[in-house]
Formats: C-alpha cells, structure tokens, sequence
C-alpha cells in the first residue's frame, strides 16, 4: 500500500507543477481590433474638438461623428469576437491537457501492474541466488529444449558428405561398437548440422570407451547438445561440459560454453571471470574470442563489474603471427649469449606448448615442437609430446609422417 500511496502522490503533484505552468497568467496579446476601437475613439473626441472650435459646421460634425460612431461599433464588435475565439481556445488547451496527463499517469499504472511487480520487496544477493539455483535445478531438460527448437536454415548442401554419412550410418547399424566409426560418424553429422544424431552418435561413443574417454569427448558432446537445443546448456549438457573441464581444464571451447552457461542462468558474476579469463588465455582467432566480445559487456554490467571494455585484457596475436621458435628464430639465436638464447627458445617453445594444450595445433606445429624440445636437450619431453601426437593425429597418416620426420633424432639418438 505504502508503494501505491507514494506513486499516487508524486503523480499528482507532476501533473500539478504541469497545470499550474499551463494556467500561468501570460502576458497580454492585444488585438488588432483594439487598436482600431482605440483609434476611433480618439477621432470621435477630435470631431467633437473641431465642431466647438467651429473648424466643422454642426452638420458635417454630425455627419463625421455618425461615420466615426459606425467604425466603433465595428472595431467593438471585432474585439469581442476575438476575446470569446481566445477564451474556447484556452480552454481546449487546458481540457487536452487535463485529459492527457490523466490518460499518461492511468496508461503507465496499468502497463506497471502488466509488466511490473506490485508489493515485490527488494530481495538480498543470497536469496536471488538461492531463487536462481532453483530455476537451475528446474530449468528443462535436453530433450525437451531439443523438442522446442524451431525449425532453422542447415548448412549449405554438401552431397558427396552426405552420401558417405548415410553410408557411414548403414555401417554402423551393423557394427555398434566400433569406436572409430562412431566418432567419425557424431563429426560428420555435426558438420551436416544434424547435431541432435550427431549427440546420439557421441553419447554412444562415450559410452562404449567408458574411462578411456578423454576430456575432448566429453566437452565435444556438451558442443553437441548445446547446438541441438539452440545455444541452451541443458542439465545434461552441463553434466558433460563439467566432465570434460574436469579433465580438460584449460580447453577453450569448455570454458566458453560454462561462462554462457552461467551467463543464462542468471549468474553474470560466475560467467564474468571465466570469460575474462579465457581472453587473456587465447589468441585473437580463437573461435570463441568474437562471441565473448559480443556479450561479455552486458555480463559485465550485470555482474556490476567496475571495469570497460578497455581494462579487459587483450587476446595475443593470431597464430600465425605466434607459432614457435622456427628455424629462422632459432638461427637468430646463435648470435645472442648463451643465455639470452637459452631463455628466448624456452619461451616460446612454452608458449606453444601451452595453446597447443589449450587449443590443438596443425601436425606442422607439433613438429616444431617437438624439434624446439630436442634443440634444448629435453629428450624426454621431445618424446612425450611426439607420442600424443600420434594419439592425437592416429587418424591422419600424413600427420604420422610430419612427426616421425621432427622425431628423427630422437629415433637416431635411440638406436
């Protein structure tokens, strides 16, 4: 009630300060007939003036005085006509007025008890986050987000894709537990933008490797649903973003689906600092750093971040600007002291380890990788990262050979 009184009466007194501004005594405006009644006035007293100084004979006086006389009726009656034309006036204005600022204030009233919420009491953080956690806890389930998508536009027609993919899906009734082939199928219906069979496909994969599947599974399924549901992160979804953060923490596409996660849920202050996070982790051409810059300001003002655009940190340059040490730098290297190379090799051999732990590379970059590790004498580590490459690129022969060729020595060294 205390709500309705206090907007009642500052509503009021608007609409007051607004009619008393109207109903202001404004200066005059004289008419023109005024002039006029005023003029022949003052002739009427000169004729009057003339006829006792004998200038007019009494007859022509009466003659001008009638003349005169006639003009003052006139002029008279003009400046009537005008004072009542000015008085409808003013009060029409003043009716309109009156009606409108009475039709605003009832107009925003019944629009606040549409839209708005009448006697809601200003909520603490803790219990707006504990309201959120429930919706979290009741928020639709994958199935059901996948049933409410609306039909949308594929991707353009791919004919020879999908002739091997309803090929690939024939093999498959026949083989259910072959791993590879199932892999393969769940990337090519993604890539044909089926993505709810691509998650069934990966759903079944993950369940057929059981332990043995990796991080890199598991946020490919969350992608998966989360693309079949419209860009919602379900319940499931969430289930499989946290597995494969579990195992994969620093994977990109991870982060960046539990920052819209949580940005969805109503939890900016969650979604804020792993978005932020991951920008100052990723290179400009990372897939994820455009939608993040799209979004990340209004997650910003919603978690009442106290920052701009320009405090946050700024994505390393493009890959190809930044692929580690290559022969040229190592060549360039031989001129510096023996430690000013030692620590420019290490690095940059660092920072391509790290994206490529965080974001994969090309066969090419594990190779020189691979070789940089070797230049600096961490055989071991050479050794380490050759073998997960050959988990990584199992598939590609072509990738094989590129690595087998930067571990050479390794293989020399060995024999």
């Amino acid at each position: 009630m205390g709500f309705w009184i206090a907007t009642g009466a500052f509503s009021a007194l608007v609409m007051l300060v607004l009619m008393l501004a109207v109903l202001r005594p404004r200066k005059a405006t004289v008419p023109a007939a005024a002039y006029d009644l005023q003029v022949y006035r003052d002739q009427l007293r000169e004729v009057e003036k003339d006829i006792a100084r004998g200038i007019l004979s009494e007859e022509e006086g009466v003659r001008a005085r009638t003349e005169v006389s006639r003009r003052v009726l006139e002029a008279d009656r003009a400046l009537q006509q005008a004072k009542a034309a000015e008085l409808r006036a003013s009060g029409l204005d003043r009716a309109i007025l009156g009606v409108g600022l009475v039709a605003t204030v009832a107009g925003a009233f019944l629009v606040y008890l549409q839209i708005g919420a009448p006697g809601y009491s200003d909520l603490p953080i803790a219990t707006r986050i504990e309201l959120v956690e429930e919706r979290r806890a009741t928020r639709p389930a994958q199935a059901e987000a996948e049933e409410q998508v609306p039909f949308r536009e594929g991707l353009p027609p791919d004919p020879r894709r999908e002739e091997l993919v309803a090929q690939l899906r024939t093999i498959m009734e026949q083989r259910p537990d072959d791993a590879q082939g199932l892999g393969l199928l769940a990337t090519n219906e993604a890539a044909l933008g089926n993505f709810r069979a691509a998650r069934v496909a990966q759903e079944r994969l993950i369940a057929l490797m059981g332990d043995q599947a990796t991080g890199f599974h598991h946020i490919d399924l969350a992608e998966m649903m989360i693309l079949a549901a419209g860009g919602y992160v379900s319940p499931e979804a969430e289930a499989a973003l946290t597995r494969g953060l579990q195992l994969e923490p620093r994977n990109g596409t991870g982060r960046y689906y539990a920052g819209l996660m949580f940005a969805q849920q109503g939890r900016p202050d969650l979604a804020f600092p792993i978005w932020r996070n991951l920008l100052a982790d990723s290179t400009i051409d990372a897939p994820w750093v455009e939608p993040i810059l799209l979004q990340i300001e209004e997650v910003m003002f919603l978690a009442g971040v106290p920052e701009s655009m320009s405090d946050l940190p700024q994505p390393a340059p493009a890959a190809g600007t930044a692929r580690g040490p290559s022969a040229e730098d190592l060549a360039a290297a031989e001129n510096m002291s023996a430690e000013d190379r030692q620590a420019m090799i290490e690095s940059m051999v660092e920072g391509l380890a790290a994206r490529l732990a965080s974001e994969g590379g090309t066969p090419e970059e594990w190779a020189r990788l691979i070789g940089a590790q070797i230049v600096l004498g961490r055989t071991d580590q050479a050794r380490a990262i050759y073998d997960e490459g050959r988990t990584v690129f199992a598939e590609s022969p072509e990738a094989l050979t590129i690595l087998d060729a930067a571990a050479a020595p390794l293989n020399e060294a060995q024999d």
